[in-house]
């Protein structure tokens, strides 16, 4: 988008402004909902694009929506909905981007490394030392050019990794063991934490997802 990329797990949702260049891929089949604003009802919205994240009361109106087929409000109920949905989205938590890149000569080999395989549990200190530098110049260099650090990149991308094998009917344990962690419960701890609800229950209900 305009030279950025963003990427928009469950729960998340992106924002591109209008007159934003954008183009947009799926490597794996999804469901996703698109939302168009009157230009008139964007005052308040980000002049630049980013990731935000989704209220509940976000996801059960486009649920209620979704369900109902409304694609535009006609009704004085659903338009009175419709501004609701655009509230919210307002109010809503803003992020530069959900699993940030950047093209940068030292963080390039790990990124690729680890996009490559998820469960590779080197630590930065190992990662440092095989790029001949040091542990403090590349936690520098994560936050500086991700703006997250080294450990919470990796999770993000191990979220991004599980979703997929989610979509594919893998278990929790299967997706735990292949992540390279040591038990289940540590992978689910991780999966609460970045989205909210458990990969069994979200696995439940893949019908309903919204990305």
């Amino acid at each position: 988008m305009e030279g950025r990329r963003f990427l928009c797990p469950p729960h998340y949702a992106t924002w591109i402004p209008a007159n934003a260049l954008h183009a947009c891929h799926n490597r794996e089949n999804v469901k996703f909902v698109s939302i168009y604003i009157d230009r008139a009802l964007c005052a308040g919205m980000p002049e630049t694009a980013c990731t935000l994240a989704l209220s509940p009361l976000i996801k059960v109106i486009l649920a209620d929506f979704a369900g109902r087929r409304i694609t535009v409000p006609e009704t004085e109920m659903d338009r009175r909905l419709a501004l609701v949905l655009v509230d919210q989205l307002m109010q809503a938590a803003r992020r530069e981007s959900f699993l940030p890149v950047a093209d940068d000569d030292l963080l390039q080999p790990v990124i690729d490394a680890l996009q490559a395989d998820p469960s590779d549990r080197r630590s930065l200190a190992e990662w440092a030392r095989s790029l001949q530098t040091t542990e403090k110049t590349l936690s520098r260099r994560f936050q500086g050019q991700l703006g997250i650090s080294f450990n919470e990149w990796r999770q993000r991308l191990k979220l991004v990794a599980s979703l997929s094998l989610l979509e594919d009917g893998k278990s929790v344990q299967s997706i735990a063991r292949k992540l390279g962690y040591g038990s289940s419960s540590a992978f689910i701890a991780m999966f609460r934490r970045q989205t909210g609800t458990s990969p069994t229950n979200l696995q439940s209900t893949a019908d309903r997802r919204f990305l």
